[in-house]
């Protein structure tokens, strides 16, 4: 008997254990599936793809140019054998940038790609965002779903002495009747409450493309933790991760590129070119005259009129200071929001102590002494209601309290773009 009980005992505590392991790692999953699936994100990979294949336009040697001429053609006769210089000029020409050019070109290219990624990364840190909300809140409307329907039970039992003093005359009719409306009451919140739920489970399904009844499981809520986060060592995880502000610094950066392409103006490009003339035999003279080959090198004058060069210069200098400001504009915007969390999640902990550890216990000995003196005729049955009311609301907030700390924490890791251990 003792090896079968130890034998269900354990066989419990291991489908707990594994209930409590799919319960830390549904939220997880629905964020790794709703990634997978949208359409937003499929849409920033193609564009991605698109920057990668727009590297090689215009970084590469751009292609020779192949010619053809009459040369010295005398216009009284348009013969090709009057003139010993009258020929046919074969042209090969071949641009050449400044060394570096195409390089620097194709640098500032490929920082595209790196800033599509980061809007990649920054919509999946969004989605994260979104169905963290959606997944807490749901969490929060079934447990007042559970507390609700414990306090359907508890206004049952009150029903139960309302009645019973009622037979005995006791009580009044008005105190059963008070009851039953009380109930009626807390089941329209029931329902109320089932319909949110619903409506938090559809949208966590839109987010997964999938039909809206799907269930969608949710752990019991957790206790508010004691982890503190401080502000200066969120703003560096924010400045590091956040792939928001990782792409504006990367806007900076390609700026950068663009001043050191744009400098390679300033610098000449080439030009060669090879020409070959066909002869052919004079009449006047007899003589079969031979071939020209020519050679011709050029090299592009960058005057830059109207300091054109220099403007292009200036304004990536410009656009670097743009981002710069940008980032650190963004970081004191994070600053406040990080204060206001962090003032948030403390108030939600001393108020989590003070319902859990103080006033819980007393509105549990409030109730039992009031069903007692109600029993006994000492006060009035609108007190037993108070009491029973108040644990639902204590226990409601308390719910509240953990779920809202969840959605900060949430927040907070959509702020740092990192997932924080709390």
């Amino acid at each position: 008997m003792k090896t079968k009980t130890l034998l269900f005992l354990s066989t419990l505590l291991f489908s707990a254990s594994l209930l409590t392991a799919q319960d830390t790692g549904s939220l997880q999953k629905l964020v790794d599936k709703a990634v997978q699936v949208n359409p937003k994100i499929k849409t920033l990979q193609a564009k991605l793809n698109m920057a990668r294949e727009n590297i090689p336009i215009g970084t590469n040697l751009p292609d020779p140019v192949f010619s053809v001429g009459l040369l010295n053609l005398p216009v009284n006769t348009f013969s090709f054998r009057q003139e010993a210089m009258t020929g046919v000029a074969l042209n090969l020409t071949q641009t050449i940038p400044f060394p570096g050019s195409l390089k620097a070109k194709a640098d500032v290219k490929a920082m595209d790609t790196l800033i599509v990624k980061q809007e990649v990364a920054d919509l999946k840190n969004q989605i994260a965002q979104q169905i963290a909300i959606l997944f807490y809140t749901l969490q929060e409307k079934r447990r007042e779903i559970v507390l609700a329907k414990e306090s359907v039970d508890l206004l049952k039992q009150i029903s139960l002495v309302a009645k019973r003093k009622f037979e005995v005359g006791s009580a009044s009719l008005e105190n059963v009747v008070q009851v039953e409306v009380q109930i009626t009451r807390v089941k329209d919140k029931i329902e109320a409450l089932t319909g949110e739920a619903r409506s938090m489970q559809a949208q966590i399904n839109a987010f997964l493309l999938r039909n809206d009844k799907v269930p969608v499981t949710t752990p019991k809520i957790r206790p508010i933790t004691q982890t503190v986060f401080v502000t200066d060592s969120l703003l560096k995880w924010a400045a590091r991760n956040r792939p928001l502000l990782k792409g504006i610094k990367l806007y900076q950066n390609k700026a950068m590129l663009q001043q050191d392409e744009i400098k390679k103006k300033y610098y000449p490009n080439f030009k060669v070119g090879m020409q070959y003339t066909l002869r052919s035999y004079n009449k006047a003279s007899g003589v079969n005259y031979p071939d020209f080959l020519g050679l011709v090198v050029g090299v592009t004058i960058p005057l830059g009129y109207g300091g054109s060069i220099k403007a292009e210069v200036n304004k990536s200098r410009y656009l670097q200071d743009y981002y710069g400001q940008q980032f650190h504009s963004s970081l004191q915007v994070l600053q406040q929001s990080f204060g206001k969390i962090n003032a948030k999640v403390n108030e939600l902990r001393i108020r989590e102590k003070l319902l859990e550890k103080t006033m819980l216990p007393q509105a549990y000995q409030a109730y039992q002494a009031a069903i007692a003196d109600y029993q006994v005729n000492k006060i009035d049955f609108v007190n037993v209601m108070k009491a029973e009311d108040d644990i639902l609301k204590i226990k409601t907030g308390l719910a509240k309290l953990r779920t809202g700390f969840s959605i900060q924490m949430a927040q907070l890791e959509y702020l740092t773009g990192t997932q924080l251990a709390y």
